[in-house]
């Protein structure tokens, strides 16, 4: 069971005793991303993240910080989404001390040294640009822009050349200061410890350093797409790389499980209707598979495929064929052996104290809630084929579908036939 604790200004600390490990894994959530953050400073929870690495007044070099982890076979990393940003590390047990006081000490006194600001501006700037070399990953990127125009969904989480290029470290400094207060953090640790021993060590590191503030909503969804949409990014490549989008549900939507469960038996797994008709049957494509994904007030429902260029269009063809047929619902047979892959794939990953704390960590502060394995697991066994031909229903339709190419081609025209738009 996870244990629970909230300090005198909000900070939220969570455990979960794992007697049978000698790691701990620490992970630090803040409520900020990219949906936090306007036009103009686009980019910015990605930016202070990335300074957070780069010195702070006790550790003022990046070095200094690393080492401290390395030094004793830790692993330090760092995240930022389009809700949440998150700092971890796991460490062998009797490290636990110094490792939580690496990532406070990280998120408490970064330096924003002006120097290091415009060394980090030039690595970000690299990392957006190889976005774009990529085509799988420009792909993913294309997806949400026509999902989402014009708000942060449809942005790139890092930003733009312009927006990163404009930010500075008053504007990184008054960013940090408005998002990273204690009410807007969660710490979840997860090992052989106990959580009283936590909570001590936690409050003793922040000794009421965290300011108690209001931090910036974030910015909600507008959904205003009423018919098929798409957008093609030309590029010479010997692969197509598409995206086949749908609108999903939230992370607390009653039929959350149900769209994962769709999901699996579409396109999650080498056994699944999609690989097993455009790869073994047809010999169409190296990779396809399907991912439900869910924020607090919205979801997505995407397709990837990598495709030999003239094939593409058969290909789109026949994912659409496979949405149609799933609407007509899923045997006993099929939907058994989907849930036993879900609660397998979920059961394995929680194996790991990194994945214990990051699950714990994101609940609390996305949903103000936590679900245990079994919870989740029983929620799963309740969706019966019903309700996968209900939610089928509801999503694969036309006017809330998406497409994005990246690929050698000039005209959007032979796309629109194979979608019928």
């Amino acid at each position: 069971m996870f244990q629970k604790t909230v300090t005198d200004d909000g900070l939220r600390i969570i455990t979960r005793s794992m007697p049978h490990t000698q790691a701990v894994s620490i992970t630090l959530y803040v409520g900020a991303g990219s949906r936090y953050e306007t036009e103009d400073i686009a980019g910015i929870s990605h930016f202070v993240e990335h300074m957070c690495f780069k010195g702070t007044r006790s550790r003022p070099t990046a070095k200094e910080i690393s080492e401290t982890i390395e030094g004793v076979g830790g692993i330090l990393n760092a995240a930022t989404d389009r809700e949440l940003t998150f700092y971890w590390c796991k460490v062998p047990l009797p490290q636990f001390k110094i490792a939580l006081d690496v990532l406070v000490d990280m998120i408490l006194e970064p330096t924003f040294d002006p120097d290091e600001i415009e060394k980090e501006r030039a690595v970000i700037l690299e990392e957006l640009a190889m976005t774009y070399d990529v085509p799988s990953y420009l792909a993913d990127l294309l997806i949400d822009e026509v999902m989402w125009p014009e708000q942060p969904l449809g942005r790139d989480v890092g930003g733009t050349r312009d927006s990163v290029s404009s930010i500075n470290r008053d504007m990184l400094i008054a960013y940090k200061d408005n998002h990273y207060v204690a009410s807007n953090i969660v710490v979840s640790i997860a090992g052989n410890i106990e959580h009283d021993d936590v909570v001590d060590a936690v409050k003793l590191l922040f000794r009421g350093k965290l300011s108690v503030g209001h931090p910036t909503q974030m910015i909600k969804v507008q959904d205003t797409q009423t018919r098929t949409s798409m957008k093609l990014e030309t590029r010479k490549s010997e692969q197509a790389n598409i995206c086949i989008a749908f609108k999903g549900v939230s992370a607390t939507h009653h039929d959350r499980y149900t769209s994962d469960l769709l999901s699996a038996v579409l396109g999650d797994g080498m056994s699944s209707r999609l690989f097993l008709e455009l790869r073994e049957k047809q010999g169409l494509v190296y990779d396809v598979h399907t991912t439900s994904s869910h924020l607090k007030d919205c979801g997505s429902f995407i397709t990837y495929a990598g495709v030999e260029p003239s094939k593409v269009y058969k290909a789109i063809t026949l994912i659409l064929e496979e949405f149609h047929l799933i609407k007509n619902g899923v045997s006993q047979q099929e939907l058994h052996k989907a849930k036993e892959f879900l609660k397998g794939r979920l059961t394995l990953r929680l194996e790991d104290s990194r994945a214990i704390a990051s699950w714990a960590g994101a609940q609390e502060l996305l949903q103000d809630r936590i679900l245990d394995l079994d919870e989740v697991l029983s929620e799963v066994d309740k969706v019966t084929s019903e309700d996968i031909e209900r939610v089928a229903k509801e999503l694969l339709v036309a006017e809330k579908l998406s497409l994005a190419v990246v690929g050698p081609y000039r005209s959007e025209r032979k796309f629109h036939k194979a979608l019928k738009i």
